[in-house]
């Protein structure tokens, strides 16, 4: 699935790297725990989180996560959209709960990793 169909899935705001959305991606992983990602060893993933501080970026950087998708109507700082700028990692913004976000990407097709 691409980037840009979880964007219309999501009904999301796009804040970094719209340039991206064409990337595909087959599975997802929900945490606030970044020291839970990066144990994660997946291609082609996504992370869902509620945690909106550059921690969460560097850690897509290590774990090769292309799109953060922020939940609980969570914004992306401008140290983040900069950082992802310069990783090439698309952040989204979601109104809805992790699992709401969760729920319907799955019932969308993307898998989990466990």
């Amino acid at each position: 699935m691409t980037l840009q169909h979880i964007a219309q899935l999501l009904n999301a705001r796009v804040v970094a790297r719209p340039d991206k959305l064409y990337r595909e991606v087959t599975y997802a992983f929900a945490s606030d725990l970044m020291s839970d990602v990066l144990t994660v060893e997946s291609r082609k993933i996504i992370l869902i989180t509620g945690l909106a501080n550059i921690q969460a970026v560097r850690t897509a950087e290590m774990s090769d996560v292309s799109c953060i998708i922020l939940v609980r109507n969570k914004k992306a700082t401008s140290e983040m959209i900069r950082l992802a700028e310069e990783s090439a990692i698309v952040i989204m913004e979601f109104e809805g709960s992790m699992f709401k976000a969760s729920g319907i990407l799955y019932n969308a097709g993307i898998q989990p990793i466990y």
